[in-house]
This record gives C-alpha cells, structure tokens and sequence, in this order.
C-alpha cells in the first residue's frame, strides 16, 4: 500500500498555558485536496506551521511523502511548498525577478531558472506583467504569482494557507481553477480557508478543528448529514394525488394548503429512492421534488458552538 502525502498523528502544540493542537491526527492521501476548517485561533496555522518544519510539534509523529520529519526535515523540504496567509511577494521587483530569485534559492542552473520561470508565468497568466514591479500587481494577480513561485521547486505536496482571502469573486474561482489543474497535474493540496464555500467546492476530503481538537472529518456531503433537518418536499398539483401520497408515506408531515408533504431525509441517494420506490409503487408522481439539506455553515456552525445555531437548510429541486 502506498503511503499517504500527509500523515501525522497525536500532533500537540502549546504557547505557554495555551493548548493550541490536542492530539490531532491527520492523514491526507496522494493527488487529493484537503481542507482544514476552524474558527479564527483553532490551530490551522499552527498545523500548516508544523507540517512544513516552520515550527515543531511538542509532541506527534509527522510523514510527510514517506519521509518522517523528525529525522528528516530536509527531505521533507524538498518535496512541500508553501504559500501563506500573507504574500511572499517581493513588491520591489519585478515578477520575473521574484521567479528568478525562487530559482536561485532552489539552486537552479541559469538557464533552468529562466526557462522554469517563463514556463510558469504564462501557465499562470503573468507574462504581460512580468517585467513590471509586483507592487504594481492586483491581489489576484500577487497571489498567482506566490503560487508560482512556490511551484519553481516542482514540489509533490502543497500548503495553502488562506489562499484566497481579501480576493474578490472572480480572482477566487481562478485561484480555484488553478488549485485544480495543480490537483490533476499529480499535487496534493493541503488548504486552510474561512471561506466554507470553497472547501465545499475544492476539498476531496475536509477536517473541522475546534479547540485544538479534530470534531469531525469526511467529506462534504458526509459533513452535511451530521447535522440534522435536511428533508424531502414533494408538491402537487392534484388533491386527490396528494391525499393518496399522505397515506403512502406515514411518515411525511402535510400541508394540507399547499398540497405538500415532508419527508425527513439526510439527502442520501439510497433514502430518495426509497421515497420515490414507494410512490412508484402507489402508481404515484409528484408535481414537484425539492432536497432540502444542510450546507457547510450548518456543519460548521453546529460543530465550532456550544449549540447549534438557526439554519435555513439550503434547497435543490429536481
């Protein structure tokens, strides 16, 4: 069985009498996207930190790509990059010159640091920019060119931290295409992000820390049936289908006005078949199907308060 790109287990990490990470275990296969969700101060950064050598764990076992960082952090090193929360980005010079300087502290021959760096460019759309000073870049576009300078060191595995906040809309569905394409290409990303939406759209696999502990782990559509009210709404047209309806499914609640009934599903394909097996049965059809069920801000929210805040589950109709 091959190794994973990420395993770490029991990892411990305090500041004084402040646990930050209380035994957390982490294990992240090859050629997959993983997010790291918590509230502002549950360890994303702390974890991101330890996992590419920046700081040590007090206490844990890390491999990373085989290698365990503890006897050997160097060759970690040379299979991870790291972007951060805040740009590495050297305003002062041009983007070129901030690929360039990346080649020099990879120990790239001249003419493999240029071509590396020209290749990367233009896969990153920077090439009309290239020979102007970075300070004079967009935050979209500072932040394209801190992903490709971390790529100059072809790294195997990829910590994202934040990557897209203070981005607006359409800089962050690029930088999602390009944490993709990365994906496809064979990289593994490690992801922290505030932003809910963006896990659920990017993570193969997600992980929610709250108060230095692991609360839950799967992925997104797992995540979202921990957290109760999800439900099947059917709705028709027919008073006579609907009654029929009622006595078919004991146990839907009715709406005798709208001539609609709910059903409680946690959205599963299995359950909706159910559903829908049993009106096919009664030679029934609905006028109307809508899923109901929880999002990301759900789970998130019920898993990082001491209790679970009012949602209003989202809806898809089919």
């Amino acid at each position: 069985m091959t190794d994973p790109a990420i395993a770490a287990n029991g990892l411990r990490k305090s500041y004084g009498d402040k646990t930050v990470l209380d035994g957390i275990d982490l294990t992240v296969p090859h050629g997959t996207i993983f997010s790291l969700l918590g509230p502002n101060g549950a360890g994303k950064t702390t974890t991101v930190q330890i996992l590419s050598t920046l700081v040590s764990a007090d206490d844990g076992t890390i491999h990373i790509a085989g290698h365990d960082l503890a006897t050997a952090p160097q060759a970690v090193r040379a299979t991870i990059g790291v972007t951060g929360q805040f740009s590495a980005v050297d305003g002062l010079i041009t983007g070129e010159e901030n690929m360039l300087l990346m080649a020099d502290l990879h120990h790239l021959p001249k003419a493999e640091g240029r071509r590396t760096a020209a290749e990367l460019l233009e896969r990153f759309d920077l090439t009309e920019a290239a020979k102007k000073p970075a300070s004079t870049y967009s935050g979209g576009m500072k932040r394209r060119l801190d992903i490709a300078m971390t790529l100059v060191g072809d790294p195997q595995i990829i910590f994202l931290d934040e990557p897209t906040t203070g981005l607006d809309p359409r800089a962050r569905h690029t930088m999602w295409q390009i944490i993709r394409e990365l994906v496809t290409g064979g990289v593994t990303v490690f992801l922290t992000t505030q932003y809910l939406d963006e896990a659920d759209e990017l993570a193969d696999r997600i992980a929610v820390l709250n108060n230095g502990k692991i609360v839950a782990e799967g992925s997104a559509e797992e995540l979202k049936r921990l957290i109760p009210g999800g439900h099947v709404r059917l709705r028709f047209t027919d008073p006579t289908t609907y009654r029929s309806a009622a006595t078919t499914l004991h146990q839907a609640t009715r709406d005798d006005e709208a001539l609609a009934l709910q059903i409680p599903s946690d959205g599963s394909q299995r359950e909706l078949r159910t559903i829908l097996d049993h009106l096919d049965t009664a030679g029934i059809e609905a006028d109307e199907l809508t899923v109901h069920t929880p999002d990301l801000d759900d789970v998130f929210f019920a898993l990082t308060t001491a209790t679970d805040l009012p949602h209003q589950p989202k809806e898809t109709t089919r």
